[in-house]
């Protein structure tokens, strides 16, 4: 089957024949290399049983990879045209796996139903620009995924696995953590994409795990995460004297979570922002 896969030919006479011209502003890179789809797919640990959700797959390259190995692959393509001609491109390159396929053409991030089966793993060529808000979308409307390999710029990548501490650490870590560990397993070099983007990409294997034990919804806790980075110079009973009144009520509250009011967010891991959460005005008991 090594021949379903998309090669740097295929991919331009498929995009001159969609007159397909690759925006900054979607964040659109190809992948055009085999080998480097085969290794996402077995990074990614899917299996003949998975149901795989992309998001936009573009010209195929990595659908092609997916499909050869899932039991069925959910696309999600913003791009009419794209959205349009992948199920043509599959019907020719491995027409044995065109009833395995479902296209939803829409926004990733307007998307909260799937037709048949729900997906078990994400794997995905994130566009740089919405890489982040499109992968807690799909983790948050998606329960049922249990596994996944999303590419990323290498800078993101990073940042979604910082641990607290790290000078990356940030928003995008501790959200991240609120469903699933998160590692880095590999890097991808520009030279794989059409057009070549200017930085190295990262692939960011996540595995599904129970959100810290908390009385605070996730939504409470989030606004915790995102008062306490907003200004990240700030002591903790700074950044989050809005949320809860004034400086010295944080402290209180902060302290009640057993978290040092003088703290700063990024040494603050995920189950001590759900503890502090708790005591949010209003929240449950």
């Amino acid at each position: 089957m090594a021949d379903a896969l998309l090669d740097p030919r295929t991919i331009r006479e498929l995009a001159a024949e969609l007159d397909l011209r690759p925006t900054k502003q979607r964040g659109q890179n190809f992948v055009h290399d085999a080998n480097t789809v085969r290794r996402i797919v077995a990074a990614s640990g899917i299996t003949p049983d998975d149901v795989v959700l992309e998001i936009g797959p573009g010209l195929g390259s990595l659908t092609l990879g997916l499909l050869e190995q899932a039991a069925h692959v959910h696309v999600v393509e913003i791009e009419s045209s794209l959205a349009r001609r992948l199920p043509r491109t599959v019907a020719e390159r491995l027409p044995a796996a065109s009833e395995r396929l479902t296209v939803t053409e829409a926004d990733a991030l307007d998307v909260t139903d799937l037709p048949g089966p729900q997906p078990t793993a994400v794997v995905a060529n994130l566009p740089y620009n919405v890489s982040v808000p499109v992968l807690l979308h799909v983790l948050a409307r998606w329960d049922s995924i249990r596994t996944g390999l999303v590419m990323v710029q290498l800078e993101v990548a990073d940042r979604l696995v910082a641990p607290p501490g790290s000078k990356v650490y940030g928003v995008p870590s501790v959200k991240l953590a609120w469903y699933a560990d998160a590692a880095r397993v590999g890097t991808v070099p520009p030279k794989v994409f059409w057009p070549v983007p200017n930085v190295d990409s990262g692939l960011v294997r996540m595995t599904r795990r129970e959100p810290p034990a908390t009385t605070a919804t996730r939504q409470q806790v989030f606004a915790v995460v995102d008062a306490a980075f907003a200004q990240r110079r700030k002591m903790l009973r700074g950044a989050l004297a809005g949320l809860f009144g004034s400086s010295a009520a944080a402290s209180e509250a902060l302290e009640a979570a057993g978290v040092d009011p003088q703290a700063r967010g990024e040494v603050i891991d995920v189950a001590a922002f759900a503890r502090i959460a708790e005591r949010l005005p209003g929240a449950p008991a």
